[in-house]
């Protein structure tokens, strides 16, 4: 197996651990907003605004590891 497979290979696997935990935290970030937004719909306003504000910082970690994946296959 040639170097650049295995750089290949490292990015893919770096790339989708890096993006495991984020995806599972947007899910329950959009659930627990959901949910919140079904018992109070007075409060849907400032449930919104914060969702997509832990949406914004949760999505930043999958952002690393992507340029974690690049920075593996390209040097």
């Amino acid at each position: 197996m040639d170097i650049e497979a295995v750089k290949a290979l490292s990015m893919a696997i770096a790339v989708g651990v890096g993006v495991l935990g984020p995806g599972i935290g947007i899910g329950m970030i959009v659930s627990r907003a959901l949910e919140a937004i079904g018992r109070n719909p007075e409060a849907s306003g400032k449930v919104v605004t914060n969702m997509f504000i832990g949406i914004a910082f949760t999505e930043a970690l999958a952002i690393f590891a992507l340029v974690v994946g690049f920075i593996i296959k390209f040097t």
